[in-house]
């Protein structure tokens, strides 16, 4: 590596604390206060608390979730 590749490498180890002290910080009681109301008003839009139907589950092209399913981004693999 050499000298100046060195330096600039220095740079960023010093520069990341920095960024990091000069931002705001949230405890995480205040976080979670902060995105209860987003998460209370958009349950209705979670399947993990309405549950997705038979017709609409990728798992049903599978043949039922007794099939071991694999799900990349928006495609279903069966095996």
């Amino acid at each position: 590596m050499s000298g100046s590749s060195n330096v600039a490498a220095m740079k960023k180890v010093v520069q990341q604390p920095r960024l990091e002290a000069s931002m705001s910080h949230v405890t995480v009681s205040q976080a979670a206060a902060d995105s209860k109301p987003s998460c209370l008003q958009n349950t209705h839009h979670d399947p993990l608390l309405t549950g997705v139907s038979s017709s609409t589950s990728p798992a049903a092209a599978c043949g039922g979730a007794g099939n071991q399913t694999r799900f990349t981004r928006l495609q279903v693999h069966c095996s």
